[in-house]
């Protein structure tokens, strides 16, 4: 007696292909050793962020109830030394992980979630809407980023949300730019016109057959914009545009900057916040590079 097995539904097929690509990725990924490195090392940054409050507890920002006297030396009592106002210094590094990685993975998605809907509108519509779009991407393009989130900053309240809206609303053309081109070589792909003589609109086209084959260019560019994003919020927060009342790595720059470190040779204070800013921005560029490498084999065997 033979037994049939019913056909899986489109949704069945549908997780079927999600789960094998998503293998296919996962095993190319961990070809590469640097993004193996870099991944296991924003795991680590991301449960000690998350684990701040248990590590150092949430008092640990504050300046009355300081534990030892201003800028002492590394000891067994503080390994990284204090700050001016006498706080643990390596407590202060823990808990400013928590608000240079949030901004930095707000800001980076803020900034290719922009790009990206200006790069597939740019590519779709062409004419007059996509030249506009385009001139505006070159002006920005053109412009300092580091200065115009400066001045959006200035004339903005000191807050996370300032920050991360100057980043995101500064850094985004890039993106943009790759993601027409990708929206342009996707277009001229027959289906695409298959698709438009059997009476798909524009947002079917653009949702259903051209952001899922620039989603891999969108999700590696985050990767690789989320390092850049740390580091601008780690300027912003050095020249004193920062929220002052939160503890981050730019912010522990400023202080050893305004408490006189670099001159009185204080080292402690300046280099463990440092450090940990490039120690992120490394590993998320490794990231980057291994995700980009993962999604692309043919970019990844011209290297």
């Amino acid at each position: 007696m033979s037994t049939s097995v019913a056909p899986a539904g489109p949704r069945a097929l549908a997780r079927r292909r999600r789960w094998r690509s998503a293998k296919r990725f996962w095993q190319r990924y961990r070809a590469h050793r640097a993004g193996i490195t870099g991944l296991a090392a924003l795991v680590l940054f991301a449960v000690t962020a998350l684990a701040a409050p248990l590590i150092v507890g949430s008092d640990i920002t504050s300046v009355t109830d300081a534990p030892g006297a201003p800028l002492e030396a590394p000891s067994g009592q503080f390994p990284l030394g204090t700050d001016r106002f006498g706080r643990n210094l390596l407590a202060l590094v823990i808990w400013g992980a928590r608000v240079s990685l949030l901004v930095g993975l707000l800001a980076a998605v803020l900034s290719v979630a922009i790009g990206a809907v200006v790069g597939i509108t740019a590519g779709h519509f062409r004419g007059v809407y996509a030249t506009v779009l385009m001139r505006v991407t070159d002006w920005f393009l053109v412009m300092p980023t580091l200065v115009l989130a400066i001045a959006l900053a200035t004339v903005m309240s000191r807050s996370l949300g300032t920050v991360i809206l100057a980043i995101g609303v500064t850094s985004w053309p890039t993106t943009a730019r790759l993601v027409r081109a990708q929206t342009l070589a996707v277009e001229s792909r027959p289906y695409i016109e298959r698709a438009k003589a059997l009476g798909g609109g524009h947002w079917h086209v653009m949702t259903r057959h051209v952001l899922p084959n620039v989603m891999p260019l969108i999700l590696a560019q985050t990767t690789l914009m989320v390092s850049s994003s740390i580091l601008s919020e780690a300027t912003l927060a050095f020249l004193g545009l920062g929220d002052p009342t939160v503890v981050s790595w730019g912010g522990l720059l400023q202080d050893a900057r305004e408490a006189g470190a670099v001159s009185a040779g204080d080292w402690w204070y300046l280099v463990p916040p440092g450090v940990a800013i490039a120690l992120v921005a490394l590993s998320f560029t490794l990231c980057g590079r291994a995700v980009e490498s993962a999604l692309n084999p043919r970019l990844g065997a011209s290297r």
